[in-house]
């Protein structure tokens, strides 16, 4: 038996992506690692062409969930059987997963069923909207997690206001950042997709719709009308729309799919590779999306985003002006907006390194990391009970806030939140409850 490996777990076409400069690395230094591949998503075209183009290495277990699970709990449920039973059988230093899919919260899961270390990648993401099942996972996988790997500021600001512990937290970028850059870097961009699809460059608005939400019947009207009236709004743009299976499943059992046909500038495709995709986002004007990573990726080229929620968790592309959120709610909102956006000026790609979302080298850090822990171990985190305080200056501070409660560098502090461990007698006084003052 293989000892001193890491157990990596996952399932979907963006942990695919993500992983893929972790796996690249952590083959240049060496560590040795066992890659356990759930089957979440199944079909050929969105799964394994991105194994192919992203020079992914063969899994070394299939679990084969996602022609067995009829519904999420179910998928759920068989997950985290099989990665706790692959888990026993590896006897792994610890378990790695990235990102928020249910993949990533049955390997979290399953770790701690079995006893092993789980690290959690992409943690302190949030978009705070706990109808959004990814955001659900994710806040499961980051509570369980004994390292969490945070690809921002604002990620390791969430999980330092969770009183998460600051030593169980690095700050990584995200990987995402490093697989662009090495498709742009290495010319892997494939242009002959634009005159395939009769588009050019900066002339047509790219659209990406398969969120569970976003499918339900009055939002796909919506959805659909809004993607119509633009083209209509702009008709020296093509709108160009890959649609995910389950997208096109559900619109065609809807009625819908023959409007967008039915359009001359709206371009219907099927799921592309990721090497196609990149270059379709490249060549973008907008992109409109209700994706996570697309927002991500989009935003590292350069692309004005519409997103089709309200919330994000990329809130950084919010804030330096590349992205609006625009709720799939109101049709003539939702063609304003987009239409608006199609005619503002373009922007450059963010400078990396200064980049909010990374600097293209995650990838290196995540598997240095992963490396020493491979070496020296990794503790499942014990805690003893520690209360939250406010305090002026002190060495183990975990968040410190300006006088408008934003938060700041500790020099710049007007107070700060500490988590001091508190003896029990202390505590005596603070747990007791005069119920009789308790308003019923």
């Amino acid at each position: 038996m293989r000892s001193n490996l890491v157990m990596i777990v996952a399932g979907t076409r963006p942990e695919a992506i993500k992983l893929a400069p972790v796996f690249w690395w952590l083959e240049r230094i060496g560590v040795d690692y066992v890659f356990v591949w759930s089957g979440q998503h199944y079909d050929y075209e969105m799964s394994r062409v991105f194994f192919e183009q992203l020079k992914l290495p063969e899994p070394d277990v299939f679990l084969d969930v996602g022609v067995q699970a009829s519904n999420v709990s179910e998928q759920v449920g068989l997950l985290i059987q099989k990665i706790a039973s692959e888990t026993k059988k590896i006897q792994p230093r610890f378990v790695y997963a990235l990102g928020d899919t249910n993949t990533t919260l049955a390997a979290a899961l399953a770790s701690a069923h079995v006893g092993r270390p789980f690290v959690h990648d992409e943690a302190g993401m949030r978009s705070f909207d706990m109808t959004m099942l990814e955001e659900v996972n994710r806040r499961v996988a980051d509570a369980v997690a004994d390292l969490r790997l945070a690809p921002s500021k604002l990620a390791v600001v969430n999980l330092l206001y969770e009183g998460v512990p600051r030593s169980s937290i690095r700050l990584v970028g995200s990987t995402v950042v490093d697989a662009l850059m090495h498709i742009v870097s290495n010319n892997l961009l494939r242009k002959e997709v634009l005159d395939e699809l009769g588009i050019e460059p900066e002339g047509y608005v790219l659209v990406t719709l398969h969120r569970r939400e976003n499918l339900v019947d009055q939002r796909l009207h919506v959805a659909v009308s809004a993607l119509v009236g633009v083209a209509r709004a702009l008709p020296s743009f093509k709108v160009v729309f890959p649609v995910h299976p389950h997208t096109r499943k559900r619109m065609e059992e809807m009625g819908l799919f023959k409007r967008l046909e039915a359009v001359d500038n709206i371009v219907v495709t099927k799921p592309l590779g990721y090497l196609e995709f990149v270059t379709l986002l490249q060549g973008a004007r907008v992109v409109v999306t209700d994706s996570g990573g697309v927002q991500e990726e989009a935003f590292i080229l350069g692309k004005r985003i519409v997103t089709l929620r309200r919330t994000t968790e990329w809130l950084e592309t919010v804030v330096l002006g590349y992205n609006q959120l625009v709720p799939i709610d109101d049709v003539e909102y939702m063609i304003k907006n987009i239409v608006s956006v199609a005619e503002m000026p373009t922007l450059p790609p963010p400078d990396l390194s200064r980049c909010p979302l990374g600097d293209g080298q995650a990838g290196r850090r995540v598997a240095k990391i992963l490396q020493r822990l491979v070496k020296s171990g990794i503790e499942r985190w014990q805690d003893t009970f520690k209360m939250p305080m406010l305090v002026k200056e002190q060495e183990n501070v975990l968040l410190c806030f300006s006088a408008d409660g934003s938060p700041v560098a500790e020099g710049e502090a007007t107070y700060c939140i500490s988590r001091m461990e508190t003896p029990l007698d202390r505590l005596r006084s603070f747990v007791e409850v005069d119920w009789g003052a308790v308003e019923e």
